[in-house]
């Protein structure tokens, strides 16, 4: 990855895991609990998305996610940029009804 060229944005997850047994269940709720705890947010029940400011930050959150993928099912990690996520579509409800999307957190400066 060409560090130089990157642009700060949303590492989204989207998964699909089993959820037939009680086994399944429960490793399921564990890898959306990984998540949580790892600073993601829920966009959807099995879309979740962190910001990300620095390729490294990227790559260390990749590198968990597949620590932590259960041995069942498919995730999918994907990077999209800061702009890229402004020029996406929020649509809620019937009739629909457009929102903003997210914007990334303010970041915190210490001295």
């Amino acid at each position: 990855m060409d560090t130089k060229k990157f642009k700060m944005g949303w590492l989204m997850v989207a998964f699909d895991l089993p959820v037939k047994t009680k086994a399944e269940r429960k490793r399921a709720s564990a890898f959306r609990e990984f998540l949580k705890d790892d600073g993601y947010q829920m966009m959807q029940f099995s879309v979740y998305v962190r910001p990300c400011v620095t390729a490294a930050r990227m790559e260390t959150h990749v590198r968990r996610v597949k620590a932590n993928v259960p041995e069942e099912g498919s995730v999918r990690a994907l990077y999209v940029t800061r702009a890229q996520w402004k020029r996406s579509w929020v649509i809620h409800g019937s009739p629909a009804k457009e929102m903003p999307p997210e914007d990334l957190p303010e970041q915190i400066m210490l001295w």
